[in-house]
């Protein structure tokens, strides 16, 4: 007995249920509503909007180009019959590449295909001698998806005009900065150095301006030209108040809610300022914001990690930790309406006060998401503020004492809410 046969490699076109789609779309096509030249400005303008390369971009414009005008008038047929080897000839590539830029045409549903038994293209005539059927390319579905693919065109066109605007400023506002930090006289040189790193983390986290997205521009534009108002020592803009429906406060003054902590008035604290380990400032008279309501020195000492974890249950609301932590509006975040939300962005606070991966994913494994990112929010604001050097090992000596069940971020949110309260009212 001799060997078995080798099964044969199937031969013709592959066959898949979108390309079954596409040819009946293209049988349900109106031909009249598109003339030739708006197809042909479509298929040129397509590669922006990453469906296809130039190259098949010009293949389609040339298919175009070879129906006669009378094709997409009614009772026409937009079937192209030359071969691939005329095609090839034509935009100057090799009859390979021109079949497998078909088949990517076809994938796409730019074109449908109808192959003959032995793949030759051909038209089929009436008795009149008019183009009724054939074998070949059809641009008919071009016809039916002229709407949605003009809207495509038209929505990459103005993403990359909002996106050049964009950069265009971005870039702009960097220039600024650099000029101003150059310029400055009265600025030290600590305080220039501090700028000059905070511009470098913004650089870093936008990576290729030309290749970032709008959004990402616009945020880091933001804090680039806040960055400006720091080195030209700009009065602090005023913070906007909360709407009355978001506000929890029950004490309301001519129809003006002003958010306290305790109904007691709040006094002027000291001018002093702490670094991670500093003494806490003294407020003379805060209500339950006194004193107490802020973070004894993280630095008095270090706490057992491997000591049995007491976290105290944190009574904080999430508008509580929005009015405590302005700098969330001051770099540019959209504000958070869910607790998700502020988890989600944890990761960019950490970026702009360098903190380490590491010493986020301790925090988060300590204290949970939640408390971990209000663990940050407080550091992301004190680092705002100028009081913490070293925003990582204040987040790592937060850590230590959530380990040792000596942690009360509620204190922390509600001094900081207070201390920022009493500023805005003076």
């Amino acid at each position: 007995m001799g060997e078995p046969m080798p099964p044969k490699r199937p031969i013709g076109r592959r066959m898949t249920p979108q390309r079954a789609e596409y040819r009946r779309l293209a049988q349900s096509a109106e031909i009249g509503a598109v003339t030739r030249g708006q197809l042909a400005v479509l298929a040129h303008n397509l590669p922006c909007t990453g469906l296809i390369n130039a190259t098949e971009s010009h293949l389609l414009v040339t298919l175009i180009n070879t129906a006669p005008g009378e094709a997409f008038e009614k009772a026409g047929r937009a079937i192209i019959f030359k071969s691939n080897q005329q095609l090839a000839f034509e935009i100057n590539r090799s009859v390979g590449r021109v079949s497998r830029m078909l088949s990517n045409l076809f994938d796409t549903g730019l074109v449908t295909m109808q192959d003959s038994g032995n793949y030759k293209r051909y038209p089929v005539r009436s008795a009149s001698g008019s183009i009724v059927d054939g074998c070949g390319i059809d641009l008919r579905i071009l016809i039916v998806r002229y709407r949605e693919l003009d809207d495509l065109v038209r929505q990459a066109k103005a993403e990359k005009a909002t996106a050049r605007a964009a950069l265009r400023r971005y870039r702009g506002a960097l220039r600024n900065l650099r000029y101003a930090l150059a310029t400055v006289t009265d600025l030290s040189e600590r305080a220039r150095a501090r700028q000059e790193a905070r511009l470098e983390r913004v650089v870093a986290l936008v990576g290729t301006a030309a290749k970032a997205s709008s959004d990402v521009l616009r945020r880091a534009t933001a804090l680039v030209e806040w960055f400006i108002e720091r080195v030209l020592q700009l009065p602090r803009r005023p913070q906007v108040a909360s709407e009355a429906k978001e506000s929890t406060c029950t004490y309301a003054e001519n129809d003006m809610h002003k958010q306290t902590t305790t109904p007691d008035p709040i006094v002027n604290s000291n001018e002093n300022r702490r670094s991670a380990a500093a003494e806490q400032l003294n407020l003379l008279e805060a209500g339950s914001a006194s004193q107490w309501a802020y973070e004894t020195s993280l630095g008095r000492g270090s706490y057992q990690v491997n000591q049995p974890k007491r976290l105290p249950h944190v009574v904080v609301a999430l508008q509580d930790v929005l009015r405590a932590v302005p700098a969330l509006r001051t770099y540019g975040f959209a504000l958070p309406r869910t607790w998700a939300d502020l988890a989600r962005l944890v990761p960019q606070m950490c970026c702009i006060t360098g903190i380490s991966d590491d010493a986020r994913r301790c925090a988060v494994a300590q204290m949970g998401e939640q408390q971990a990112a209000v663990a940050i929010a407080v550091t992301l604001q004190k680092f705002d503020r100028q009081e913490v050097s070293s925003p990582g090992g204040y987040l790592r000596a937060m850590t230590d004492r959530a380990a040792a069940g000596e942690l009360h971020l509620a204190r922390s949110v509600f001094g900081l809410a207070a201390r920022n309260l009493m500023e805005t009212i003076n």
